[in-house]
């Protein structure tokens, strides 16, 4: 046991732990947000989503925005989330599956870590590097398609009629009407990408056995 714990010190091990409690951490902040401009509200608005069914900040006031043109958060479906759901929302029940999409990722980080030889942790790396990088470019690209598709599903019943379809982007601005929005990445955001990019320090650093200890003496 305590030879596998020294193993950890190595940073092609300690890297992958690492960051596996980023991405446990993230699911508990905002992992992306979206700044809203109105004449309404001159101060700006804000909208923190999270990896699973709930928003943050000001999500009702921007709800209240959003109906006048008939765009509306989305509805997850097998859960009740802390918001309204219209009855014209799109459907997007795999929002549920995000905490099980940032364990997994962690779990694999920790699992790797402890691989009892030097070839194991070699495939280990390159495995949950892969599997890292097709889950959250997956995410990615399922969020993007169902801001796409509520875009284009703008209710007919909204008080502003004519507005046209539009795709709202998950990183970057957008305007609608006289709305402006600009979405980012949130706390959570951060921890992901920062995680990640440890794991592609791990697998970089796959063929070395040089501690943490020496890379802070270096």
């Amino acid at each position: 046991m305590t030879a596998s714990l020294d193993r950890l010190t190595e940073l092609r091990r300690a890297l992958p732990v690492t960051a596996a409690a980023m991405f446990v951490v993230a699911l508990f902040v905002p992992v992306w947000q979206i700044a809203f401009e109105a004449p309404q509200y001159p101060e700006g608005l804000l909208v923190e989503l999270y990896a699973y069914p709930r928003l943050g900040g000001d999500y009702a006031e921007v709800q209240a925005l959003n109906h006048y043109v008939g765009f509306y958060y989305p509805d997850p479906v097998f859960v009740e989330p802390n918001y309204a759901v219209h009855p014209d929302a799109i459907a997007a029940p795999e929002w549920i599956l995000g905490p099980i999409v940032f364990l997994a990722v962690a779990a694999a980080g920790v699992f790797v870590a402890f691989a009892p030889t030097g070839r194991k942790l070699r495939l280990g790396l390159l495995g949950q590097l892969i599997g890292a990088t097709v889950a959250f470019v997956g995410t990615f690209t399922i969020v993007q398609y169902r801001l796409y598709q509520a875009g284009h599903a703008l209710g007919d019943s909204a008080p502003i009629v004519g507005v046209e379809e539009f795709t709202p982007p998950l990183l970057g601005g957008y305007q609608i009407a006289n709305i402006s929005g600009v979405a980012w990445f949130g706390p959570g955001g951060y921890l992901t990408g920062l995680g990640f990019l440890l794991l592609v320090a791990a697998f970089l650093l796959r063929d070395s056995q040089a501690t943490i200890g020496e890379a802070v003496d270096a």
